[in-house]
């Protein structure tokens, strides 16, 4: 019960973020539109977020957080390590910030090549100069969100990235009402959020007795064995990064496809955060608690709780990204400076990332496995391979499918990823294997999306021509998703994919 309560403080964080992240896109494209400027923020942007994967959700979730928790099992100066990763993080970052702000058009070019013949490409360069430093607030920030959530307090650890998008969309609030320029005030808002959440975080630290200190690096063997096993784990991870780089070098030859791919992007990552990611912060210290006093059954038991949750918010979803993408982004997007044309090609790719959510909540369910071992280095041969099918569809595709080619590539290799980490994960026993129950759940989970999906695609068949202005789309598109809710939940209960009991019992311990 503790468990499921630690993944519902992360996933309701979590949740509350994306709802206000999906503000902040909203805005994005009412006040800016699919175009150069919004084209241009969104490659700078993913430029310190790219880098901020390789190491926050990289190397620190990899490696830091299972050595530091074997530190607090066994009472081994936990805070002297922490406190000496914080002092070598620092300086990593810092001489990469320095880096990217002096060779910035060099990066653009590198991770947007069809922009270099038009004005994308100096606003591109523009815009990453200011939000690069982010990197080095955001990642000391996760590295001390690795330390609360070992010790436990997942609670502010998750709310902190609420603060980023409560900047932004005061930015361009505030840019709205004063009719000023809305992009100058949302590149701003980025470095300050990130300075905010740094402080917090640094704040609770302290005020849970956590003597994290701003020390001078040391060589040590501690620290040479992190390097070792972060170094593949943020390969790894920056192997996924590159993927999403081939997406967008592909979109960058096509107006207004880095805005659409992008739109779907942040659309399909809201279940994956919420849950995918909500399943893995807790999961990993929580195997590397067990497998550390050698308690199997718990973390076998661990693994196919967390594995039930997943699939049950999960595909569902996936199914309705699936069926009625057009409803959704309709109701979120097609506002303002966004038309038809542009919300029917972001519920393509939709649809597309739809059938590869899936396979990306698996990647999060099977990645802390090899992780609370500190075997990070299959998960990085895995990507490699991975990344190199994603490369090649993409380019390959790209001819005769267009704009949307990542979206297939992305998927597809997606699946791979989940293959290959299946199939590795044999070698650790029955602790990687679903037990019967959870096989039972998940075959009716399926049968119940799958009804409701039907159920959603005759509503939508009937009420979607019906929607004609923007008030009509936002209500019908909240519409169907409390709708989609019901029809699940009865499906769920029909089917047995779902236990009302359980949840009870779980919400009493919430």
């Amino acid at each position: 019960m503790g468990f499921f309560r630690n993944i519902m403080t992360v996933g309701v964080w979590t949740l509350f973020s994306r709802i206000l992240g999906m503000g902040r896109e909203v805005l994005f494209y009412a006040l800016i539109g699919v175009g150069p400027v919004l084209d241009a923020f969104i490659v700078a942007f993913r430029l310190p977020n790219m880098f901020r994967r390789f190491f926050a959700e990289g190397a620190l979730n990899a490696a830091f957080v299972p050595m530091f928790s074997k530190r607090i099992e066994k009472d081994q100066d936990p805070d002297d390590f922490a406190s000496q990763s914080m002092a070598w993080l620092a300086v990593i970052l810092i001489f990469l910030t320095a880096i990217a702000m002096i060779f910035m058009p060099i990066l653009v070019w590198a991770t947007a090549g069809g922009f270099s013949q038009d004005t994308r490409f100096d606003l591109a360069v523009q815009y990453g100069r200011i939000v690069f430093p982010y990197i080095f607030l955001i990642s000391l920030a996760a590295l001390l969100s690795g330390v609360l959530n070992a010790k436990g307090h997942f609670a502010i650890a998750a709310a902190a990235p609420v603060i980023l998008n409560i900047f932004i969309i005061l930015a361009l609030g505030f840019a709205w009402l004063t009719a000023q320029s809305a992009i100058t005030y949302l590149v701003w808002s980025v470095p300050a959020a990130g300075f905010v959440q740094l402080t917090l975080l640094w704040t609770t630290v302290r005020r849970n007795h956590v003597k994290v200190t701003l020390a001078w690096p040391q060589l040590s063997p501690e620290m040479g064995h992190l390097l070792k096993v972060a170094i593949p784990a943020a390969l790894a991870n920056g192997v996924v990064q590159i993927n999403l780089l081939v997406g967008q070098i592909v979109a960058s030859f096509f107006p207004g496809a880095v805005s659409w791919l992008y739109g779907a992007d942040r659309l399909y990552q809201l279940p994956l955060g919420v849950v995918g990611i909500a399943v893995g912060i807790v999961l990993l210290p929580e195997l590397s608690r067990r497998l550390q006093t050698n308690d199997d059954v718990g973390a076998q038991t661990a693994f196919c709780r967390a594995g039930e949750i997943s699939f049950a918010l999960t595909f569902p979803a996936a199914v309705a990204l699936f069926i009625i993408p057009l409803p959704l982004v309709s109701a979120l997007f097609e506002h303002g400076a966004t038309g038809r044309s542009d919300a029917e090609a972001i519920a393509l790719a939709c649809a597309i990332y739809g059938l590869g959510l899936p396979a990306f909540i698996f990647q999060k369910l099977l990645q802390p496995l090899y992780f609370a071992r500190e075997d990070t280095k299959r998960p990085f041969r895995y990507a490699v391979l991975a990344m190199t099918v994603n490369g090649a569809l993409a380019l390959s595709l790209m001819p005769y499918l267009g704009w949307i080619s990542p979206a297939v590539a992305t998927s597809v290799s997606a699946w791979l990823m989940v293959i290959l980490l299946s199939n590795g994960a044999r070698q650790f026993g029955h602790v990687a294997r679903f037990d019967a129950r959870t096989k039972r759940r998940l075959v009716r989970i399926v049968i119940a999306s799958l009804g409701m999906g039907a159920a959603l695609w005759a509503c939508d068949l009937y009420l979607g021509p019906m929607m004609h202005t923007s008030l009509m789309r936002m209500v019908y598109g909240a519409g169907i998703v409390f709708a989609g809710m019901i029809f699940y939940g009865i499906f769920a209960q029909l089917t047995g994919g779902l236990a009302l009991g359980d949840i009870r019992r779980s919400m009493k311990h919430f």
